[in-house]
């Protein structure tokens, strides 16, 4: 009995724990935000909308200055001022900032968001084992080794999510006749505007790098514009 409380504990702590921070992030993402309202970007989204057969797709813009795309727990997506500062003065396109939203629509559509809960939850309850485990094998730096290995596999997979949103953003656009350009120029600046030049511990980012991200979308254009029309 003992042993079935300490396994569900961590498990019902961290469903409590990831809902609790989702509906705060929903909640103060929706506070700090209005809705976009430029002309050509709302344009494009309307035009996917109706590709998909969907009624409407809102966006909105965060004021935060950081260049960013947010897909909130509740459904919705958010632009930062940044960008559409930097789309204002001319650094990024409509179609390259509509790449953003297609991005965030396909975390979205893929269910990364729910995904995440899942994968916290079960992180959780595994380094709460592991680290007992590591704590008696190796006394003082088992708990930091259990972290260490828990932060290795959720970068990795978050990495795998990206990947998987930029596919489904380049599908977006090649449904609508804008090709995967816009979606490539946009990684392309975004390398340039962070100064990423420092890969060092790539294995413990969030984010691909940049230019795997491009070559990745490129290596999808080229299979398929060569798959035969069925």
């Amino acid at each position: 009995m003992f042993k079935l409380i300490a396994i569900l504990t961590p498990i019902i702590l961290g469903i409590w724990s990831h809902k609790s921070s989702a509906a705060r992030l929903a909640k103060k993402l929706e506070a700090n935000s209005s809705p976009m309202k430029d002309p050509i970007v709302t344009a494009l989204v309307k035009k996917i909308a109706h590709s998909l057969d969907i009624k409407e797709i809102k966006v909105y813009i965060l004021e935060d200055l950081n260049l960013n795309g947010v897909a909130s727990p509740n459904g919705k997506v958010f632009i930062t001022r940044g960008f559409l500062e930097k789309y204002y003065s001319g650094v990024f396109s409509a179609e390259e900032l509509f790449g953003v939203i297609a991005h965030e629509l396909g975390h979205l559509a893929l269910g990364h968001t729910k995904k995440r809960m899942v994968a916290y939850t079960v992180q959780n309850t595994i380094q709460m084992g592991l680290g007992f485990v590591l704590s008696r094998l190796i006394p003082f730096v088992g708990n930091y080794l259990s972290t260490m290995l828990l932060r290795i596999v959720s970068a990795k997979l978050s990495r795998m999510d990206e990947y998987e949103a930029d596919e489904y953003a380049a599908a977006l656009m090649l449904r609508i006749g804008l090709e995967v350009t816009p979606l490539v120029d946009l990684f392309s600046k975004l390398e340039k505007l962070n100064d990423n030049k420092n890969q060092a511990l790539t294995w413990l980012q969030s984010h691909p790098n940049p230019r795997d991200r491009i070559s990745a979308i490129k290596k999808l254009e080229d299979r398929w514009t060569k798959e035969p029309d069925s």
